[in-house]
């Protein structure tokens, strides 16, 4: 606390990570972590993320028991003052990296998705039934012939990050124990709900909770798939741009929005990242920014925030714009909270403990990046400069 208070960071993006999925979040768990955050001399604004359980995805015998307990969690969080909630929908698994220690040729160390390897691991390690069906025969044999070079230890790893290592903000993980038997179970639970049976389960919740948001003056913040593309045979429903504009048609509420992450979303050549935010800017209530290197094969590195293939600084100007424009219509409810996702492990972070993605000093890099481009902009803005 004391890093981020030097740091002149504003408000903490939090959650109450050891309260299971499904499980009621309690008024007096949620005030202590508020009052622990305020204490340092900062705020709560954001969760990140109330989870939304797996039963709700599915719509299992357990459902109503489920959707009571995360609108109660709503209530307390409301009661809390706390009022934007970003969550997701992705099935089974929260995000996908192979690699979290691709070292750069500085010296820094980033996460990145091989795709061949992702393969590998899908067909011959975990050994996911029918997966075959879902790749090429060149893909298979590529895959087949980089499995034979792998340890033992090395599709060990592979198996735990995918698995374990990289859900450790999910709010119930895997027994690690028996991890990839318990992780094939979960898949399994999928086999029979596509891609239209999630819209509809995703829509029924939303429907739900979304009159006890908008009553609460709480927002919630879907997330996109990460990576926004099918994996593990499961159905991706916040992935694109049709997604998107499904999901707002089909729900149109105010209390429906959109956890932008530039990240995510640019992970697929297929998504037109501006597009998004252009299109989908009043529904945008919290912001995830960071870059990608995308090859045409479907691999993708993370970068540094600045030096991918998205023009961030471009991104961010239509966020300001997004946020001028609500400050003539509401100027109570003006900005959107942002934080710089993930970043390059450098310097100290080496010495440090900290999850997959999550180094202090890389991504404290990537938040001065982005506050210089963003008073840059807002200089321009407010002396009408132009570059012409």
């Amino acid at each position: 606390m004391n890093d981020l208070k030097q740091m002149e960071i504003e408000t903490v993006v939090t959650s109450l990570y050891d309260i299971p999925a499904g499980e009621c979040w309690g008024y007096e768990q949620i005030n202590q972590l508020k009052q622990y955050i305020e204490r340092a001399g900062l705020t709560w604004q954001v969760v990140e993320s109330l989870p939304v359980a797996e039963g709700i995805k599915q719509h299992t015998a357990d459902y109503d028991r489920l959707v009571h307990h995360y609108i109660q969690s709503l209530r307390n969080l409301a009661e809390n003052g706390i009022t934007t909630v970003c969550y997701n929908f992705m099935p089974a698994i929260d995000w996908l990296r192979t690699d979290l220690d691709d070292t750069l040729p500085s010296g820094g160390v980033i996460m990145n998705f091989d795709y061949i390897k992702f393969i590998a691991f899908d067909l011959f390690i975990l050994q996911r039934p029918d997966a075959e069906n879902d790749y090429t025969e060149g893909q298979i044999h590529k895959a087949d012939k980089l499995y034979a070079l792998l340890s033992e230890k090395e599709r060990e790893d592979l198996a735990y990050n995918i698995i374990v290592k990289t859900q450790a903000f999910i709010h119930g993980q895997p027994d690690p124990s028996d991890y990839k038997k318990a992780f094939l179970t979960t898949l399994e639970n999928y086999r029979t709900i596509d891609k239209q049976t999630l819209r509809n389960n995703l829509a029924t919740f939303l429907r739900d909770v979304t009159g006890e948001t908008r009553e609460l003056g709480i927002r919630l913040a879907i997330h996109p798939d990460d990576p926004p593309f099918p994996v593990l045979g499961l159905p991706r429903i916040v992935s694109t741009f049709e997604d998107l504009q499904w999901i707002f048609q089909t729900i149109p509420d105010e209390a429906n929005g959109l956890t932008f992450c530039s990240g995510s979303l640019s992970a697929s050549k297929d998504n037109d990242v501006k597009k998004i935010l252009k299109t989908f800017a009043h529904r945008i209530y919290f912001a995830h920014l960071r870059n990608n290197k995308v090859s045409d094969n479907g691999d993708f590195h993370e970068t540094g925030h600045l030096t991918g293939d998205v023009d961030l600084a471009e991104l961010i100007y239509f966020l300001l714009a997004e946020q001028i424009k609500r400050q003539r219509s509401d100027p109570t409810n003006v900005r959107i909270p942002v934080r710089p996702d993930h970043g390059i492990k450098m310097l100290d972070d080496f010495k440090r403990d900290s999850p997959p993605g999550y180094p202090l000093i890389g991504r404290f890099k990537g938040l001065t990046e982005i506050t210089g481009v963003e008073t840059g902009i807002l200089y321009m803005l407010k002396n009408k400069t132009s570059l012409s």
